[in-house]
């Protein structure tokens, strides 16, 4: 409910806002509220999350997807997601959520993230993204094809997130996944 305000907001700039690709970065203009902050006075790390999901639902909005995606009845899920933090947005600092597709591999889609203050990188994050169906997990080439899209060349995931995402996966959802703490 925190962020119900922030996304009516960005719902009504983004329709004055210029229209984009998917793969043009998108950018969102942001002040740190009393909502966003914690007991030590700066953007708490689980909101920066919060924030990224608007960032890449104002690419979808803007760049049509969400409409394509809504069309296909598919539904966005985040597979996985790490964040690195650098310096500290505090109460009513002024910032920017960045945001672009970083590439994809057979399974997801990933995009690149920042918090950047005064043309300076505050945090980071990279997240695997996934459409999934009543059907289950929908094809990346099918995608890419409702979309109109083809991956560029030039985006060719880097190595190391190709290992993140291998090295921090569970099993999938049909697959059994105990719980049990190594001792």
């Amino acid at each position: 409910m925190h962020m119900i305000f922030r996304i009516l907001l960005m719902l009504l700039q983004g329709k004055k806002a210029p229209r984009l690709s998917m793969l043009d970065s998108g950018t969102l203009q942001m002040r740190a509220t009393l909502t966003d902050i914690d007991f030590a006075g700066h953007i708490n790390n689980g909101m920066y999350f919060s924030i990224f999901d608007l960032g890449r639902f104002d690419l979808m909005f803007r760049s049509g997807a969400w409409k394509v995606i809504r069309e296909h009845k598919w539904s966005p899920v985040v597979q996985a997601e790490t964040m690195t933090f650098r310096k500290s947005v505090k109460l009513g600092v002024k910032f920017t959520q960045e945001t672009r597709v970083l590439g994809m591999d057979e399974r997801c889609i990933y995009f690149e993230q920042r918090i950047v203050v005064a043309g300076e990188i505050y945090a980071r994050g990279y997240i695997a993204t996934r459409m999934t169906s009543k059907t289950g997990p929908v094809p990346n080439e099918q995608i890419l094809a409702a979309l109109g899209l083809s991956m560029p060349e030039d985006r060719v995931l880097p190595e190391w997130v190709a290992r993140w995402r291998a090295e921090s996966a569970l099993p999938g959802a049909r697959k059994p996944a105990p719980h049990s703490w190594i001792s």
